[in-house]
């Protein structure tokens, strides 16, 4: 809360310096469905959190003190029942006596603590009754690494100013009324399976830190920055399942494939357990196109079942000396990495769901034959395996043509320059076979009733075609864009063939209810039949709240 008392002080300085006197009502003008806050930033934020974490205003007044004007009744509870412990007036002749700054910070604080705690609870309440709640086995993650555009897939505007809709056509989908980019025919088809999601919004504007929102549902301190990976970083969505519901039939409750993410060249924030610790970091497999995803999963001929029970006996023997560390964090994390590796050894069911060669050639192909398309389908062995979080980056790379030009599998979405060459030649024919082949599979397997499917990336695109000069490629682009981008959402009870939330014409900002990533975190952990709003303990045994968002409930019917 150290942010608190400090905005609220700098608030106080400021209005002591200039002596000046706020007038009646001066807290809160509201103003049809939206509160603007006109106070300091202590008070604003503290009304900002509630906001940002589902709390809606109702259109009541309560008026206490002429201090307080346009406040629903909800809002008047947060801050009206205490006025007795903060004597909370207005400093204007006739309306009370002026509060001293001690009174202000104690206002900040109070209010900030009270926001949360209602909100937390408004927000336990939507996520235990959300219309998908606990109806997935496992969530499946496309990740599209780099910023995917929204006018060239999920939400093109024909007519949009060629600036702004680009090169690319629209083609009609299986829905009536809702259009695609044109190179994205098989995807396309199969809108009748999934719901599109067109006003997902946010501020943060660089590959590392949004990387970092899209995979924990939280903003990075070091917002708009290229961070690297630390120990404090809150931990990605796999690791938060297996601290609150770990898998009991498996190792590992979440698998990362084809990663880690490069943003653009070395691993982004986001993608491991943080502070929660090694142990609960996701299992990550890179290159699914070699002869095993994971060669080590067989042991090799001459180490027999009884080698590796006595190799864990020696291991078991150095235990007395380790329980004297037993303080050593890191020690802690080798014997559960231990275990785990151990257990995947132990595992037939695991063996296989690894095993791509028992899929027949036309189904490895119907994929695609690179990391792209074989990553997706070992996903859908994964969810078949009913490995509750599984994340597949889509490309492993944000933006490596710009080194390895001639290396198809470095293509990624950030395309500053040369987007319509590199989206038409190489990223979306690839993108539309591997992702059509997953939704059909799994549909055609059953497995779309009990798995959920969210692709999104960080960030879309900007709505206006242009060169950057200090990026490679001499054709026109797109910068990064979070004021509005695109998602799908397909699986365990989604409506199938709907669209939720609207952009304006020219794909710039939403004209409807936005949504943010905090939003998609709690509508994955809520269809594991996670309470999104409830909350985990770090290894200190602090409390802290698994995500910040509301489950989406437009995703399904009724």
């Amino acid at each position: 809360m150290s942010w608190v008392f400090f905005r609220a002080r700098k608030a106080v300085r400021k209005w002591e310096s200039r002596e000046s006197r706020l007038k009646p009502g001066w807290f809160l003008e509201e103003r049809e469905d939206e509160t603007k806050a006109v106070a300091s930033s202590a008070h604003s934020k503290a009304f900002g959190l509630l906001q940002m974490s589902g709390f809606t205003w109702e259109n009541e007044t309560a008026v206490r003190s002429g201090c307080l004007e346009g406040v629903s009744a909800a809002s008047y509870n947060i801050l009206g029942r205490f006025t007795a412990v903060i004597r909370f007036f207005t400093p204007q002749p006739g309306y009370g006596p002026a509060s001293s700054r001690r009174e202000w910070l104690r206002l900040g604080s109070l209010a900030s603590v009270s926001a949360l705690t209602v909100a937390s609870r408004a927000n336990a309440r939507l996520g235990v009754t959300s219309p998908g709640f606990g109806r997935a086995k496992s969530v499946l993650l496309v990740y599209a690494n780099g910023g995917q555009s929204q006018l060239e897939t999920w939400d093109p505007k024909p007519d949009a100013p060629r600036e702004v809709r680009g090169e690319f056509g629209a083609i009609a989908s299986a829905v009536p009324g809702v259009f695609l980019g044109e190179h994205l025919p098989r995807l396309a088809r199969l809108t009748n399976r999934v719901t599109i999601v067109r006003s997902l919004s946010h501020d943060d504007l660089d590959h590392g830190s949004a990387t970092y929102l899209a995979l924990t549902g939280r903003y990075h301190p070091q917002k708009s920055g290229n961070p690297p990976p630390r120990p404090t970083d809150y931990p990605t969505y796999g690791a938060l399942v297996r601290r609150v519901r770990p898998s009991t039939t498996l190792p590992y409750s979440a698998v990362h494939v084809n990663g880690p993410a490069l943003v653009p060249e070395l691993p982004g924030p986001g993608q491991d357990g943080g502070f929660l610790g090694l142990n609960y970091d996701p299992l990550v497999v890179g290159d699914v196109t070699g002869a095993a995803p994971l060669p080590d999963l067989t042991p090799p001929p001459d180490l027999s079942a009884a080698r590796i029970g006595a190799r864990r006996s020696l291991l078991r023997a150095l235990d007395g000396y380790r329980r004297e560390l037993e303080g050593d964090r890191r020690l802690r994390e080798a014997d559960e990495t231990y275990t785990q590796a151990y257990a995947l050894l132990d595992s037939p069911r695991c063996q296989r769901a690894f095993d791509l060669d028992a899929e027949p050639a036309h189904v490895r192909d119907r994929y695609g034959r690179h990391r792209s398309g074989q990553a997706c389908l070992l996903a859908r062995r994964l969810a078949e395996a009913e490995v509750p979080l599984i994340t597949v980056f889509w490309n492993h790379s944000a933006r490596g043509q710009d080194k390895h030009p001639d290396d198809l599998e470095t293509y990624g979405w950030d395309t500053h320059n040369d987007i319509f060459s590199v989206y038409r030649d190489h990223l979306l024919p690839r993108f539309d076979q591997s992702v059509s082949a997953l939704l059909e599979d799994l549909d055609e397997r059953g497995l779309l009733d009990q798995t959920l499917v969210v692709c999104m990336g960080e960030f879309g695109r900007a709505p206006r075609v242009a060169n950057e000069a200090k990026f490679a490629g001499a054709l026109p682009g797109r910068k990064h864009w979070a004021n509005v981008y695109s998602l799908f959402v397909a699986g365990a009870g989604v409506s199938r063939g709907a669209v939720l939330g609207a952009s304006d014409r020219l794909a710039a900002y939403p004209v409807s209810e936005r949504f943010g990533p905090w939003d998609v975190a709690a509508t994955m952990l809520a269809a594991l039949g996670i309470d999104p709003a409830s909350e985990a303990t770090d290894p200190l045994g602090r409390p802290f709240p698994l995500t910040l968002g509301r489950p989406m409930a437009g995703l399904y019917a009724g």
